[in-house]
């Protein structure tokens, strides 16, 4: 099992930014030392009053802490984005990465990201297939003519293609059913959200498979996951450490309709202990191993992308948790 930090990078309105990107740089640190094996980073749009560097020139800034590991997008909003510019500057950053980049990607669910960038949401999807297409032409062929529904291209080559020969990987997030079945015919991998409970991965893990096998395409060689995870001193006290944070972080989730997370804003706080269960691990070291075991053995997930801080949670709570992390043995 190998673990990945999935850095929060966003913070309260009112918050000075330069000591949440020393906390950053402290838990880069920190998760290096304790052999974590990647670094991601996530993006939005518009999200004020909430606050967030955007993830490309925070990979760049965060590369001499993370030197060795794997880093990238958690995930990246490619249908707003145009392909070519991503490609090119992907390409950059890999090289910066020493050939360690990878790129997930998401079709986004935000109608005011959408409104915001000029994207129809309903091309969404079609949007973020073509983009994907244009992305591996630009990484692998000296030219490209492409001639498609969003994008134009005439016989142009990329400016740089990654180290990584074959192009970078691309993982593509979702948990909704058709989601999944996109990541398994198009990505190198699929990366479930932070979402879905226990159960409903179990479902849309079969569903995965399913469409990997009609698509006759082998097994991916890794199988991410996103989780929620906190190691407190005891199992009773643990969420009470983290319930805050984590509560307006789902109840902003909510808000936006995201899959995975129920709407009905009215009754989320007083189900947000039921809905924890089977979704979050928080607990003390043994429950925690417990879990990330139990995620690996049943389900087959084996690079866990953990997420350990929250708009408004306490950096060094995030950093003891990496650190207690790193003595798990599985």
């Amino acid at each position: 099992m190998k673990f990945g930090l999935f850095i929060a990078n966003q913070w309260p309105a009112g918050t000075s930014p330069g000591p949440e990107l020393l906390g950053y740089l402290e838990q880069v640190r920190v998760a290096k030392a304790n052999g974590f094996h990647s670094l991601w980073i996530p993006q939005h749009f518009v999200l004020g009053p909430m606050q967030m560097f955007q993830p490309f020139p925070l990979i760049a800034r965060l590369l001499a802490e993370a030197e060795g590991m794997r880093i990238g997008t958690g995930i990246l909003l490619l249908s707003m984005l145009n392909p070519v510019m991503v490609a090119e500057e992907a390409a950059t950053l890999d090289w910066f990465a020493d050939g360690k980049l990878t790129l997930p990607v998401g079709i986004g669910y935000r109608p005011e990201e959408f409104q915001a960038t000029g994207v129809p949401i309903k091309q969404r999807a079609s949007r973020t297939v073509e983009s994907i297409q244009v992305m591996r032409r630009l990484w692998t062929e000296e030219r490209v003519t492409h001639k498609g529904r969003h994008f134009q291209l005439d016989n142009v080559g990329a400016s740089i293609r990654p180290k990584q020969k074959g192009g970078i990987p691309i993982w593509l997030a979702g948990s909704a059913e058709a989601a999944v079945r996109r990541a398994a015919q198009l990505a190198d991998a699929w990366l479930p959200s932070f979402g879905p409970s226990f159960d409903e991965l179990r479902v849309l893990n079969a569903i995965y498979a399913d469409a990997r096998t009609a698509a006759k395409l082998p097994p991916p060689a890794v199988r991410p996951l996103c989780r929620e995870v906190y190691v407190g001193t005891d199992n009773r006290t643990a969420l009470d450490d983290v319930r805050g944070p984590l509560l307006a972080k789902y109840e902003a989730y909510a808000s936006w309709g995201s899959d995975g997370v129920g709407t009905d804003m009215s009754t989320f706080a007083q189900a947000f202990d039921a809905f924890a269960k089977d979704r979050f691990i928080v607990g003390d070291q043994a429950f925690v191993k417990d879990e990330i075991q139990r995620y690996r053995d049943e389900l087959g997930f084996d690079h866990m992308v953990l997420r350990c801080q929250w708009p408004g949670s306490d950096s060094k709570l995030a950093i003891r948790t990496i650190e207690w992390l790193a003595k798990i043995s599985l």
